[in-house]
């Protein structure tokens, strides 16, 4: 899949800089930004929801 995105040009050279610091081309580090957006955080959002949610089980037990 092809996915495009706008981006200011300080966000360009933003990127530059950073696939130029790990030796990679801008593209390469975009790809693995946007991999890791999608299979990281759904596991790292349940655990802390899941923590929040049994911290304050009896806050939401009264206010139910």
């Amino acid at each position: 899949m092809r996915v495009a995105i706008d981006l200011t040009d300080e966000q360009v050279a933003q990127l530059n800089d950073q696939a130029a610091a790990l030796g990679v081309r801008a593209e390469e580090l975009a790809r693995a930004a946007v991999v890791d957006l999608v299979t990281k955080p759904a596991n790292d959002f349940r655990e802390v929801a899941e923590r929040v949610l049994a911290k304050n089980v009896e806050l939401y037990r009264r206010l139910g």
